[in-house]
């Protein structure tokens, strides 16, 4: 079955294989191969949340972090209430030494969803600022 409106000479189940290559591919640590495996979705789907979540966290794992901040800040355009794209873009500030604005992206994403790994990262990063200041 085809989706509606597919790209020029892609499937649906071509896009779904490419994201699901590409998701294998970050979990693999290989950040890299997986943005070349989006590179078409990011042509064609790039108004989908799950692309640039996705891609976020393929930026973020191969130290591209304005671009992880750009694609985590357009997954929260699209959908305020996604905690882990928060909870990222908390990691992604942290990284880039905006530690006040990433301490809030991460409170959020714990007030949303209090994990432990959210919950110990906010302790990380309020420790940093307190040794800052």
């Amino acid at each position: 079955m085809m989706d509606e409106d597919p790209a020029p000479g892609s499937t649906g189940e071509d896009r779904f294989r490419a994201f699901r290559q590409a998701e294998a591919l970050v979990q693999q640590r290989r950040p890299l191969d997986a943005l070349k495996a989006l590179k078409p979705l990011l042509e064609e789907e790039a108004d989908k949340p799950s692309v640039q979540l996705l891609a976020g966290r393929a930026y973020f794992h191969s130290a591209q972090l304005r671009r992880a901040e750009s694609a985590l800040t357009r997954v929260l355009e699209m959908d305020p209430t996604d905690h882990y794209a928060r909870f990222v873009l908390g990691r992604t500030l942290q990284r880039l030494g905006r530690l006040v604005e990433a301490l809030t992206q991460m409170r959020i994403a714990a007030a949303m969803n209090p994990i432990p790994e959210y919950l110990e990262a906010i302790g990380e990063v309020r420790a940093r600022i307190t040794l800052r200041d």
